[in-house]
């Protein structure tokens, strides 16, 4: 059940819709952190060149893309590795999609506490303790 936020700038023309970058972030997030597309929020803003600086100029003058991408996700539900393969998918996907990004694009994963975060009114642990007090009853029956 991540929260994804999305904050992208690009000069070049191409710039694909807000849906393609969503589809594409569902994607990676799926097939690399194992996360439930139907519980997937994303949130995609977008910054005009000249308004985003990186080393004191901006993407504009140096003719090149840029990304933020925020991921929350429950702590413990992924290892390292898993992180680090979806940072850097992430860094090549957008590559892809907004053209040559800065080295000053970043993708942040938050490991965030089970019951400090949650959806629908209900922490990740409380979600988490439900499931385990229906599975006994479930392999009873």
């Amino acid at each position: 059940m991540p929260l994804i936020t999305v904050t992208m700038s690009s000069p070049h023309q191409t710039v694909p819709a807000k849906a393609a970058v969503a589809a594409e972030v569902i994607r990676l997030s799926t097939s690399i952190l194992g996360k439930d597309p139907k519980v997937t929020a994303i949130i995609v803003t977008t910054v005009p060149p000249e308004d985003w600086f990186c080393g004191g100029r901006s993407l504009a003058e140096q003719k090149l893309a840029s990304v933020w991408l925020d991921i929350h996700i429950t702590d413990g539900t992924n290892t390292k590795d898993e992180k680090a393969a979806f940072i850097a998918e992430t860094y090549a996907a957008f590559g892809r999609l907004l053209g040559p990004l800065h080295e000053e694009s970043y993708v942040h994963v938050h490991d965030v506490r089970d019951d400090a975060y949650g959806f629908g009114g209900l922490t990740q642990g409380r979600r988490y303790i439900a499931r385990q007090l229906v599975a006994p009853a479930a392999d009873a029956a």
